[in-house]
């Protein structure tokens, strides 16, 4: 019996892997700066890099951009524009010896060829500082040309070395005509694409294929892939009919939605970020945005609810201080009762934490408090507070004139000093005038009278 997937997905294609004809993705890649879609604004006609690539004036750069936005294939583009000999490694599996490699084939291929070499390492991020320092000499005499990919920040993860002799060109997410754009090439290519198929897609089933690719054509293509082949599966192949691929087979081909939401890389940073801020911003609709859009990814609730009890003490602190109680008691919950029911009592302490009322006032006493310990780590503790466990210590007058705060009115010892000498009157903690801490502020401003009063005593019995 003929196999209709085979039929489907058996079209030759310019690579091959493993003996096997490549996915669509592979074989839809753009082999050209015309054929290459988005990037509008390094590779339009005015761009920077299309400049550098036309005039062949081409310098070491790294592509900096979320998956599927083309820093592969943009390389792959430049090579041939160029007439450059291309050497493909990732930094996952690649060393300093294959690097040592590449170097010296570069030597040969300049010295007989006159021919350059366009050395491009996908991941850079992941190769370490010595890994980073090995490619120094060779992109500063320009043996290599090395072009770079990432999908992390470089100003953190590749050197101020490299970095220095790159250039950084910053890749965005494709726009969802971008992505149409790419989707109807496949649709129609008969040679490469799926266009011998006749197959084609409803609005529904368009929208939301680009939805859940989320700006990544690998994504999309895949997603195509897998609902064409869905579809010939279920339905059987019809020749001369066109086949509908529905909203309702896109849905059954993804699954589940394809989140962008890297765990270990930048999406990791930047979401969490957005979490906290919308907390910090007293907008619950956007915190429980974010919170599900982590959850939904497979992040670690524990990771989200550790961030949180931050929050409740360095944003809320003593506005309210139930939050951080509430933020502990949730992470005590999510441990016990886990996924999906832990949502709950996060959704509760994510909507408690961001309707409270907020005081960074705590933090700031913090920080401050660290500075003077910092600047004035020896002074000495006031004797009337220092312990007298021996004859020795009571002769030298350790504990004397200690004011017990329960024998006074209002259990406030209005005339004792705590700071140290040098520290005398410095005020750390000034809180706000929301929430609880608004009953804090008299209650100081209370204090502060009494103390005072009980100078002006003191002064006056002098």
């Amino acid at each position: 019996m003929k196999d209709d997937s085979q039929e489907l997905f058996g079209m030759p294609g310019p690579e091959e892997a493993d003996g096997g004809f490549s996915p669509l993705a592979d074989r839809m890649r753009p082999v050209s700066l015309d054929q290459f879609e988005g990037q509008e604004h390094i590779l339009g006609p005015e761009g920077v890099l299309r400049r550098m690539i036309e005039t062949d004036r081409l310098s070491s750069i790294i592509f900096w951009g979320p998956p599927g936005s083309g820093k592969t294939t943009l390389a792959r583009i430049i090579a041939n524009s160029t007439g450059s000999h291309f050497v493909h490694h990732s930094a996952v599996t690649c060393g300093v010896a294959q690097i040592k490699e590449a170097v010296a084939e570069a030597k040969e291929s300049l010295k007989l060829y006159r021919k350059r070499t366009i050395v491009f390492l996908d991941e850079i991020h992941r190769f370490n500082k010595a890994q980073q320092d090995a490619l120094l000499p060779h992109v500063e005499t320009g043996v290599i040309t090395l072009i770079g990919a990432t999908t992390e920040n470089p100003s953190f993860e590749v050197n101020s070395a490299l970095l220095s002799r790159v250039r950084v060109f910053v890749l965005k997410q494709l726009g969802p005509e971008s992505l149409n754009r790419i989707i109807d090439r496949a649709l129609t290519d008969s040679r490469l694409g799926l266009g011998a198929h006749k197959l084609m897609l409803d609005n529904p089933a368009r929208e939301l294929l680009v939805q859940a690719s989320d700006g990544d054509a690998r994504a999309a293509l895949t997603g195509l892939e897998l609902a064409a082949l869905y579809l010939e599966q279920t339905e059987g192949s019809k020749p001369g009919k066109d086949k509908l691929i529905t909203r309702e087979v896109m849905t059954e081909a993804l699954q589940k939605r394809l989140l962008q939401y890297d765990r270990q890389g930048e999406q990791h940073y930047d979401v969490i970020s957005a979490f906290i801020k919308s907390l910090r911003g007293s907008d619950p609709d956007a915190a429980l945005y974010y919170m599900t859009r982590m959850l939904e990814a497979g992040e670690d609730p524990l990771f989200i609810l550790r961030r949180m009890i931050i929050f409740a003490a360095e944003d809320i602190g003593n506005a309210d201080p139930q939050a951080l109680p509430l933020a502990v008691a949730a992470h005590q919950a999510v441990s016990v009762i886990g996924l999906p029911e832990g949502a709950i009592p996060m959704s509760q302490a994510v909507t408690y934490l961001a309707t409270a009322p907020k005081s960074n006032a705590s933090y700031i006493a913090l920080n401050k408090a660290r500075e003077a310990a910092v600047s004035h780590l020896s002074l000495p503790v006031p004797l009337h507070l220092r312990n007298a466990p021996t004859r020795l210590m009571k002769a030298l007058g350790y504990h004397e004139g200690y004011q017990y705060a329960h024998d006074f009115p209002y259990h406030y010892a209005a005339g004792q000093q705590y700071l140290p000498d040098a520290l005398k009157g410095s005020v750390f903690y000034e809180p706000g005038s929301l929430g609880f801490e608004k009953e804090i502020r008299k209650r100081l401003e209370w204090w502060k009278k009494l103390r005072e009063e009980a100078e002006k005593k003191r002064e006056k019995d002098e």
